[in-house]
């Protein structure tokens, strides 16, 4: 177990949930189902059953360490990676990557959002655990694939070739977020799986992938190989963090590189990206109604989403398909067919009223 590491990336401002999710509160340290535990929170209790504390890493935006630090105290500041601006997946990866192999050359890293729901955790705790010990022997970069229960459009997905060992398949290619028409022919193929955005490597693979794919990020973090895991590591890492290529981790190197294996996962994943997933995942009434933390009364009212703060009531009256999400400040009533644009709202408003509303 010693040579295990985990690095769970909460760095994400979560705008698709506005007004829920704020700037000064992203979605990764909201409870959203009132279990008592953030998203942050439950990924880290979920690792924790397989991965030693003292290796698993949050990497972070520098304005959310003091939320990080505030929701697991269980861990030091040295495990708290922050990142001074946001650089999207692969630069964080990379910087994760040299500050653990710091620590052990030799270490086997999962990489995780910090936002994901796993309904059945034990056999996800098991698939992790193939993973790691795969990557341990084979020189690979390998991602957890989650077979479909519908065509959804929501997804990226990774199609595979024939075969493999132990549920874990060579890739083939990895596709964006399809149409309906493609994802039904994706469903029904039964060779694509939904991309759950989880990996696993060893620390060595992927920083030769780095070399390999993504040059100017590895040349540019690589010049601190000797600081990292030192008190100079900040200093080093906000000087050329910033400078680092804006670019995901699939995009920079997944979808090039030619050791790409996925393991076949079955663990009830969501990603729990916008309204529409957690809708999904509410009860609901007679009329497909999902009510988080308030109470609530419809009338002549269906296919809605509705969360207020605990202890209020809302009575809707006439609306059919809408999402209502009130929070501190802000009230949203959107189209839930149109969620898509909260991201634009957010610009709108920001533009028209400055942070306040943010």
């Amino acid at each position: 177990m010693k040579d295990n590491f985990c690095v769970i990336m909460g760095g994400g401002i979560g705008s698709r949930f506005w007004p829920f999710s704020r700037e000064n509160k992203p979605k990764q340290f909201l409870d959203f189902f009132g279990t008592g535990r953030s998203l942050l929170q439950q990924t880290f209790d979920r690792f924790s059953q397989i991965i030693p504390t003292e290796n698993i890493f949050i990497a972070t935006n520098e304005l959310y360490a003091d939320l990080v630090k505030e929701q697991l105290p269980e861990i030091t500041d040295s495990q708290i990676l922050k990142e001074p601006t946001r650089r999207n997946t692969a630069p964080c990866i990379a910087y994760a990557s040299y500050h653990i192999q710091a620590i052990n050359p030799n270490a086997n890293i999962v990489v995780t959002p910090a936002d994901h729901l796993i309904l059945q955790e034990q056999h996800f705790l098991k698939n992790i655990q193939t993973g790691l010990n795969f990557v341990s022997k084979f020189p690979s970069l390998l991602t957890l694939g989650v077979k479909p229960s519908r065509p959804e459009t929501g997804y990226g997905y990774i199609q595979t070739k024939e075969g493999g060992k132990d549920n874990i398949q060579e890739v083939k290619a990895f596709t964006e977020k399809p149409n309906p028409e493609l994802a039904q022919i994706f469903f029904e193929s039964g060779d694509f799986f939904w991309n759950s955005g989880i990996f696993i490597w060893n620390v060595n693979v992927i920083l030769d992938a780095f070399k390999l794919y993504l040059p100017d990020i590895n040349v540019r973090l690589a010049q601190g190989i000797g600081l990292y895991n030192t008190p100079k590591e900040k200093e080093f890492i906000n000087e050329v963090y910033p400078t680092c290529q804006n670019i995901s981790i699939d995009y920079g190197i997944m979808e090039k590189a030619d050791n790409v294996y996925m393991l076949v996962a079955d663990f009830g994943w969501s990603d729990l990206g916008n309204w529409a997933s957690v809708y999904d995942l509410t009860d609901k009434d007679e009329g497909k109604n999902a009510v988080l933390k308030c109470k609530s009364l419809f009338i002549e009212s269906k296919d809605n989403l509705v969360t207020l703060a605990d202890g209020k009531l809302a009575v809707v009256q006439g609306l059919d398909n809408y999402i209502v999400a009130e929070s501190d400040n802000v009230l949203l009533i959107c189209k839930r067919d149109e969620e898509q644009r909260i991201k634009q709202i957010v610009a709108d408003v920001k533009m028209k009223y400055g942070e306040e509303y943010m």
